[in-house]
């Protein structure tokens, strides 16, 4: 079903944080335009992040920069009440495709509902937060500014992200980023043959196994790469390749399995041709998501009074995402971060049609539903006496864990 237009002429109930999100409507979706005409690669997103400050720091939003180290991550806060609300925003894009995963959507719903909850911050008892996370596509940036203390003070995060269909309770894949580098030894590969030990050969013998591997892997497991490097010219027998690999699995467990069955792949195409290998985490670990029940329950009443038919809580499961550093986040912290729906004409995530299709009438009605509905769930939480105690016992136990 196609998301509903642009409007006040639907039957959408009215709702305390919609006034500021609607007046605010053209500024945002005009911001998710800016980010998509300039994509920014992972931890380069300069000019993402500063187009994104300015509508904060008109609003009175104070703004930390450069926050754990990472000079394109931020927080902007507003307000002092207990109960601190973090909107995740990201804005990196993918090598040569752009924003094919639709980040400029995910970043401007994030600013609209933290203009939203700015309003409503003072009698709910809240601190409105809104963090910058560059890197998702690689890099972790979550992971980075979770280890390092970003959220320590967050009740609860929330954040929208675009895709083909609504998806509430969306589910994603704990993810290994690897880079395996052989090393062999360098020879004239017409002169004198024998006296190298062909790298090359052995990355091929790897993925023959990792091919062969599929046949066996448990359901939800996956591994997919490419040849970072296979040498420099075809007279050299190549003394370097290197490998780079995707492995993912439906929970951390069946990921630490399918790590160590690889393993043993890579460790066979060094034995085979003489050659030795190390094995390097490229970016931080990504843990699946896991949401928050009460927090899903509430952001589902609000997108469906919105107009819009997310699929069947069964059907969820069914439908992963690929992986997120999200999921380290809802790991500790209590949050969800469910898929809204925008009209790609058949294209998925990480297509170029997605990518043409993330600045549509669609994703423009995408970016106001999400910030309505991220803003409604956060009140829902507020108002609530259990849910919001709930929220801050959690938190109480986090921290002193954490001294």
């Amino acid at each position: 079903m196609p998301p509903p237009r642009i409007g006040t002429e639907d039957s959408r109930t009215a709702h305390p944080v919609d006034a500021a999100i609607e007046a605010a409507a053209a500024e945002l979706i005009a911001l998710s335009h800016s980010i998509h005409a300039e994509p920014e690669l992972a931890f380069e997103e300069v000019r993402s992040v500063a187009k994104i400050l300015v509508p904060l720091a008109e609003r009175g939003f104070a703004i930390e920069s450069g926050v754990a180290g990472l000079p394109t991550a931020f927080r902007a806060s507003f307000g002092h009440g207990p109960l601190t609300v973090a909107l995740c925003a990201e804005y990196d894009a993918l090598p040569g495709i752009g924003h094919a995963c639709g980040h400029n959507i995910i970043a401007a719903s994030a600013v609209g509902a933290a203009l939203g909850l700015a309003e409503v911050a003072d009698a709910l008892g809240l601190t409105v937060l809104v963090l910058g996370t560059p890197a998702e596509e690689s890099g972790g940036g979550k992971v980075l500014m979770l280890e390092r203390g970003v959220f320590d003070d967050v009740a609860l995060a929330m954040m929208v992200h675009p895709g083909p269909v609504d998806i509430v309770g969306a589910h994603s894949l704990a993810m290994a980023d690897l880079s395996i580098v052989f090393h062999g030894r360098e020879a004239h590969a017409s002169a004198a043959p024998e006296r190298g030990r062909n790298a090359g050969d052995a990355v091929t013998i790897t993925q023959v196994a990792l091919g062969l591997l599929r046949q066996h892997l448990q359901p939800g497991q996956q591994l997919h790469g490419i040849v970072g490097d296979g040498g420099v010219a075809p007279n050299i027998v190549p003394g370097r390749a290197e490998l780079l690999y995707y492995l993912r699995a439906v929970d951390s467990a069946s990921l630490d399995d399918l790590l160590r069955r690889a393993s043993d792949c890579f460790a066979a195409g060094a034995l085979a041709t003489g050659c030795t290998h190390e094995i390097r985490t490229v970016a931080p670990t990504y843990t699946e998501l896991t949401p928050d029940p009460e927090l899903l329950c509430a952001y589902r009443e609000h997108i469906v009074d919105l107009g819009r038919v997310p699929i069947a809580p069964e059907l969820e499961a069914q439908r992963p995402l690929g992986s997120t550093d999200m999921g380290n986040v809802t790991n500790v912290i209590p949050g969800i971060h469910p898929v809204i729906g925008i009209d790609a004409g058949g294209a998925v995530t990480h297509q170029p049609a997605f990518a043409a299709a993330s600045v549509n009438a669609s994703a423009d009605r995408a970016v106001i539903d999400g910030a309505r509905a991220l803003a409604r769930t956060a009140v829902t939480a507020a108002r609530d006496e259990l849910h919001r105690e709930r929220l801050l016992q959690r938190l109480i136990q986090r921290q002193e864990g954490i001294r």
